[in-house]
């Protein structure tokens, strides 16, 4: 699928649904034709410009998704600035792919004023800027934010991005959702696409500022903001990260909200614990397990209505091949970058994920964790760390978990609960209920609680909340050796 094909979509819905909505601010509201009107009034402006790569620097809401069309209507890379990022890697964003041209609101104003931009109207301009060396046919430049070093952008093309948003629209089409509401920045490549797919079902999108729904920066979250967010805009469709799912779930079991209301909720981004998938079957939600990276334009495998496998990611969409390396490790063929921002171009047939998984008889996708985190314990069994904190931190009780047992006869955890005055008995009592899910080699033995949670200020988590693993180490060096000493035969 290219521009042009969502344009007539577009135009489609302009023609024949005139009246019912397609985009919900908190202020303003668009039909199908106002959108497009709007968007295309946009796409005159960028079309006038010299060429680069348009930076946003909108929180969520329409003005951010009509510049987003627009740039992606007129061929202009797009580079939506994460608004979890520091300002040195907003910096590095913006100096890395060369952008002389911008729309920003007042919260990144201080960003680009830092970097020698000027307000000119609706733009911000930079003047001296050159061109970046973009793989031909970039249309997204988004940034990963590793768990070392600066953020690295991915240059995806047009007809990869709407190819997925094409697919998880078809995906969700047996429960038709009419409303979809966007709970994670437009920033995350996947919300961005979870917005198209909603636009070419026809259905109305509610896009809100981030705040006003009770989203905090990378990982806050005011759930009474949220939930009223959700009912009041009547949501048949999300995406979720799990810890958002886990709140979800936890409301609709103390009867706050009914999931009457939901259609299709997609979890994704994070290893989703069998446990929470239970509980969430218990009371009824919809939730469908996917998985992705940014580097295969966000989704590559995804469970869905009549093809629905718990505890696996899904098939793979109709688009993309996925095999498994001699190592384990998950390899994708059918949706890649097109490279690295400052690297090489990608010419390769497969791209190799760096997580480990297994394919069942029926060909879902079960995911084992990370590559490269994966520890072996003295008696030879390997285990990867992010499927334990996954069962550690999603019952309710723990908010954080990182899990250390390399060449250990047992594992050891730090902890950090999710109610900071919980006492000693209520964290093992979670310890111990993820331990009963778990074999044996992956339980934990001894645990130690944290006096302050990890941050990415204190440098011990990413922007994006993953886990530092080596600072993590480094720093509690003193505290897992003596943890060590309480679990030596």
């Amino acid at each position: 699928m290219q521009p042009e094909d969502l344009r007539a979509i577009l135009h489609g819905y302009a023609n024949h649904l005139p009246q019912p909505l397609a985009l919900r601010g908190d202020t303003r509201r668009y039909t199908y034709a106002q959108l497009l009107a709007e968007v295309e009034q946009r796409e005159a402006l960028l079309r006038a410009e010299p060429e680069g790569v348009l930076a946003l620097g909108l929180d969520n809401g329409p003005e951010a998704l009509l510049w987003d069309l627009a740039a992606l209507l007129s061929g202009r890379p797009c580079l939506i600035l994460p608004p979890f990022f520091s300002p040195a890697q907003r910096a590095h964003c913006l100096e890395q792919c060369q952008v002389g041209l911008a729309v920003v609101d007042a919260n990144f104003t201080n960003a680009l004023e830092g970097a020698v931009f000027q307000a000119d109207g609706t733009f911000w301009r930079r003047s001296g800027s050159g061109h970046a060396a973009l793989p031909a046919g970039t249309a997204k430049v988004t940034y990963t934010s590793g768990t070392t070093g600066q953020p690295k952008g991915v240059c995806l093309g047009a007809d990869a991005l709407l190819r997925v948003a094409h697919e998880l629209e078809a995906a969700s089409r047996p429960t038709a959702p009419a409303h979809y509401l966007a709970v994670l920045p437009m920033a995350v490549l996947l919300e961005n696409l979870g917005i198209y797919a909603a636009l070419l079902a026809g259905a109305c999108v509610t896009l809100l500022p981030q705040r006003q729904i009770g989203i905090q920066g990378a990982s806050g979250v005011d759930w009474q903001k949220l939930l009223a967010s959700v009912v009041l805009s009547g949501a048949q469709s999300l995406i979720l990260v799990p810890q958002l799912l886990l709140g979800l779930v936890t409301a609709l079991e103390r009867g706050l909200l009914s999931a009457v209301q939901f259609r299709f909720v997609a979890v994704g981004g994070a290893r989703v614990s069998q446990d929470l998938l239970t509980r969430a079957a218990k009371v009824g939600l919809p939730v469908f397990e996917g998985y992705g990276l940014s580097e295969c334009a966000s989704v590559v495998c995804l469970n869905r209505p009549g093809a629905n496998r718990p505890g696996s990611v899904g098939r793979p969409l109709p688009h993309v091949r996925v095999r498994l390396a001699d190592d384990g490790e998950v390899e994708v063929s059918g949706s890649a970058l097109l490279g690295y921002l400052g690297e090489p171009p990608f010419t390769g047939d497969w791209w190799p994920t760096g997580d480990l998984g297994e394919l069942d008889v029926d060909g879902y996708m079960h995911l084992k964790g990370r590559k490269k985190h994966q520890f072996i314990t003295s008696f030879g069994r390997n285990v990867n760390p992010e499927w334990v904190e996954a069962e550690l931190t999603q019952r309710g009780v723990i908010a954080q978990a990182f899990v250390h047992g390399e060449g250990l006869p047992r594992n050891l955890a730090l902890l950090w609960p999710l109610d900071p005055q919980c006492d000693a008995q209520t964290l093992a009592d979670a310890v111990a209920g993820a331990n009963a899910e778990l074999p044996d080699y992956a339980r934990i033995r001894t645990w130690h609680r944290l006096e302050t949670p990890f941050s990415a200020a204190d440098g011990l988590l990413t922007t994006n909340g993953r886990l530092r693993r080596e600072a993590i180490l480094a720093r509690y060096r003193g505290t897992l050796l003596e943890l060590e000493n309480e679990v030596k035969p």
